[in-house]
């Protein structure tokens, strides 16, 4: 029962980082909001690891933050100075 709490939670933090990035009056505001969103995303992957018992979602979680990390540093350094 709590693991439908927890998704139903997830669930409304990722409409909300949704809008501020679709409505977000400036870039900056838009990449905090996606890297909201895969922050959310890699809690959810930790989640449904311990929900079906399944170790790999942990690895996938981990991949995926690293990569969202890299990809926000681009974006950040491009949004300073341009590449």
């Amino acid at each position: 029962m709590s693991e439908i709490i927890f998704l139903v939670i997830i669930g409304f933090a990722i409409s909300l980082c949704l809008l501020r990035m679709l409505k977000g009056p400036t870039a900056p505001d838009r990449a905090v909001a996606v890297d909201t969103i895969a922050t959310i995303t890699t809690a959810l992957l930790v989640l449904l690891g311990s929900i079906f018992e399944r170790y790999v979602y942990l690895d996938v979680a981990l991949v995926y933050a690293v990569l969202t990390f890299i990809g926000l540093v681009a974006i950040a350094r491009f949004l300073e100075k341009g590449i």
